[in-house]
């Protein structure tokens, strides 16, 4: 199994990817704190995977890594709250990139309760 063939993977990366461009319009005083930070959670979505993929021996650290990547997730979407509330972007993007990162999140959570068709 490849872990780019993975749908949650796929559209990570594409959320990340998202919002990597959305986030080049935010203000420069950002650039190092939430620029920063929402362009590193939303890519460790994507690298937890990949990391999930290659520890998928093991159930639990699989499921572990699953849960890691599902956290970050959380984290992307508390970065689209505050970049909308300082008005970095409108209520529409968020509600575009908040419903593709709860649809990850729900493709994290099958993973998670159902590793043995990932292992």
């Amino acid at each position: 199994m490849r872990f780019q063939d993975l749908l949650a993977y796929k559209k990570s990366f594409e959320l990340a990817m998202e919002i990597f461009s959305i986030s080049k319009s935010f203000p420069s005083e950002e650039k190092y704190s939430l620029t920063d930070q929402i362009r590193r959670s939303s890519r460790s979505v994507s690298a937890n995977i990949a990391e999930a993929t290659r520890k998928r021996k093991y159930e639990k650290h699989f499921v572990s890594k699953l849960t890691d990547s599902d956290a970050e997730n959380a984290e992307t979407q508390v970065g689209l709250e505050y970049a909308n509330a300082c008005d970095y972007i409108t209520k529409n993007d968020l509600e575009t990139l908040t419903s593709k990162s709860l649809e990850v999140g729900k493709l994290l959570n099958y993973m998670m309760n159902n590793p043995d068709k990932f292992l």
